[in-house]
Order: C-alpha cells, then structure tokens, then sequence
C-alpha cells in the first residue's frame, strides 16, 4: 500500500468517484503494482510505466504510455496532442460511462501490459527528422560555441529547441526565438529547463 496514492484516491474532487473505479478496474490486471508518479497513481510492470490515471477540467483519463502500440480497435484512444509520440489517452466524463465501458477499459489494460511484457518499444522521432530552420542552421555554421552547445544537448532538449523554432511560421519570429534561448543553449539548458 502506498500512502501517497491513498491520499490521491481519499481526496475529494470532481473526479475522486470515476478514479476509484477506474482504479479498480485497472488492479483487475494482478502484474501491475500500483505506484504514485507525476504525482498521480501510476501502475508498472518490473518498474516499467504502463498506464496513469489522471485528470482534467473537462475529463479524466487512462493514459497508456506505450499507446502508440496498442490495436485500438474500438478506435477510442487519443492522441493529446500531434506532438505526442507515444502516450495515448482513455478519456471518460462520467463515472456511467466508465462503468459502460469496463470490460473495454480491462482488454485496453491487459494488451497494455501483453506490451510491456514483449519489451516492445515505440519507435520515437529522431533529431534528424526535425528540420533545422534556415536562420538556426546560419547561426549554428558561424557560431562555433553554440554549434557545440547545442550538439551538446540531449536529443530531446534539442528536439524541444527545433520543434520550437520551426512553429513560428515568419522568419522575424524564428529569430526572435533563437535569440530568446541562445543563453540557455550555451548553459547546456532545455527549453523548460
């Protein structure tokens, strides 16, 4: 038993009733151990993320950290956002419809952990695949210091720093961006960081 995930489960809120029953939905499926992670409960198999119930204003979810791989086939998992390559979400509103969709929920959460047993990984964007914006590539050929931060920098601080820049769609903007973070990129720092 962990104290934190009670505490999580005992607190009153708008979604504390679909919770209980979409955690005890989920404890149905005996490999997993319940944890508290990303201050949510957080179920794993041999210490590996498997699924997370978690919460908004408008709905609460199940999110499948390897839901990419998952069949789908009543086609109900989400996609947060496009940016998310591997995480796919369970949403629900209610705690009828929860219970309407139980035995679908336990074959989501039992192909979850099948998953997760087979060591199957979601295969996720290299840094190559993100292009390199013209004014960031100029700066980079002049700037020794920061090609070399930057080259520094953990694929994934560096995919945050592209895929940043490239969402600005005017060149006045991109710039505008690449100099905002130039410091943090020669701190060896992310983007959230």
């Amino acid at each position: 038993m962990n104290d934190q995930v009670e505490r999580f489960f005992a607190q009153p809120g708008k979604w504390q009733e679909e919770f209980l029953l979409l955690r005890e939905i989920v404890k149905e499926n005996k490999p997993l151990v319940e944890e508290y992670k990303w201050m949510h409960p957080c179920y794993t198999y041999k210490d590996k993320n498997v699924v997370l119930v978690h919460g908004f204003k408008d709905y609460c979810a199940l999110l499948f950290h390897k839901g990419a791989l998952l069949k789908d086939p009543y086609h109900k998992l989400i996609q947060q956002t496009e940016n998310v390559q591997a995480a796919r979400q369970l949403r629900f509103t209610n705690v009828d419809e929860i219970a309407q969709l139980e035995r679908l929920i336990a074959e989501y959460v039992a192909e979850a952990v099948d998953i997760e047993k087979s060591g199957k990984q979601v295969t996720l964007k290299k840094v190559t695949d993100y292009p390199i914006p013209e004014e960031f590539r100029k700066l980079l050929a002049e700037d020794k210091a920061l090609n070399n931060a930057f080259d520094a920098l953990t694929p994934g601080r560096q995919k945050g720093y592209l895929y940043h820049f490239n969402q600005a769609k005017q060149a006045k903007t991109r710039e505008a961006r690449i100099e905002k973070y130039y410091q943090q990129i020669l701190d060896g720092k992310g983007i959230d960081d």
